[in-house]
């Protein structure tokens, strides 16, 4: 089948109890790994590109390659998502470009401009069969672009959700209940430590979520800097040579629950890098004689698709959902 936008899969996940899993890609490896498990378990995925990956890689590059997984995975419905987009200029581009999804992402700005600027790249992406999430709240973290201080970030605010998202017509909404991009999550003086002394984060607001779905039943709800950063990735970087003290993700029971509730859409990105660096790290290590990339990049293909397919059977219940 050809590149899907959002649309039906979301009405699936919400009325279905899980999320579609919206993982960031960057290079061909990343796109295998993820399309291979999600085929393996015929589960529904969202391939998402980001300012920084449309840079690093070129935008060409990338849409090619998702559209060689298109044709490779047939059985399952792949859309193509711009993670973040800055602007009008950088949505259009990708709309032009051949996503079939876009994310406008204004949610720093005051209210009423994040819902002039969303309303334009609607009100554009629907005349071109493409569909538009935005985002109300501020996620603290760092990743690619978005760099954003504990101190400027804020819980979505849910008297505004109805007003936000019936002037701006947007598809999805992402909104803030505290989880953080990258793999810093938290600092150690925001968490506890549990009796095998492993910080543990505060939980996420479901009392925010809950209200949203409250004001906007039926409508799907993403969750944006959702890896949770496992341990068996960080110990092994740290193992073989890495500096990651203190790493901490969102725990996966609480993206399952949300899951269960309105959140059709979990964005996974850290969980990958820190599959890869762990695998290429260890390979390194045991095989100091290798120097064919492929010798260390087959390894770490397979370790992405051995997380994707944990997430997408424990954390977000969307195998078999295609």
């Amino acid at each position: 089948m050809p590149l899907v936008t959002t649309t039906e899969m979301f009405k699936k996940a919400y009325d279905g109890g899980y999320a579609v899993g919206a993982f960031n890609v960057n290079n061909m490896e990343i796109v295998q790994g993820i399309t291979e498990a999600c085929q393996e378990q015929h589960a529904p995925v969202v391939l998402q590109v980001s300012k920084g990956a449309r840079a690093y890689a070129n935008h060409t590059y990338l849409v090619k390659m998702v559209e060689a997984a298109v044709i490779e995975c047939p059985d399952i419905p792949i859309a193509l998502h711009l993670d973040h987009g800055p602007d009008f200029e950088t949505c259009k581009a990708c709309i032009d470009g051949g996503f079939s999804s876009v994310m406008i992402d204004c949610s720093s700005r005051p209210f009423d401009e994040n819902v002039e600027e969303t309303k334009k790249v609607v009100e554009y992406a629907h005349a071109h069969g493409v569909v538009v999430e935005a985002e109300l709240g501020t996620l603290a973290g760092v990743e690619d672009d978005v760099k954003v201080s504990a101190a400027d970030s804020s819980y979505t605010h849910p008297e505004e959700v109805e007003e936000f998202v019936t002037r701006t017509g947007c598809d999805s909404l992402a909104i803030a209940i505290g989880t953080s991009h990258g793999a810093y999550k938290f600092t150690p003086e925001q968490c506890t430590r549990n009796a095998d002394g492993v910080l543990v984060p505060p939980p996420l607001r479901f009392d925010v979520l809950e209200e949203v779905s409250k004001r906007l039943p039926g409508f799907p709800i993403v969750l944006h800097g959702s890896s949770s950063v496992p341990r068996e990735f960080v110990d092994k970087i740290n193992k073989f040579g890495g500096k990651m003290p203190d790493a901490i993700g969102i725990p996966e029971e609480e993206l399952r629950h949300a899951a269960q509730l309105s959140v059709c859409k979990i964005n996974i990105d850290s969980d990958i890098r820190l599959a890869i660096t762990a695998s290429i790290r260890e390979h390194f290590a045991e095989h100091p004689d290798h120097f064919d990339p492929r010798q260390y990049l087959k390894p770490a293909r397979q370790a992405v698709k051995d997380m994707v397919t944990h997430k997408l059977i424990n954390v977000l219940g969307c195998n078999g959902k295609a």
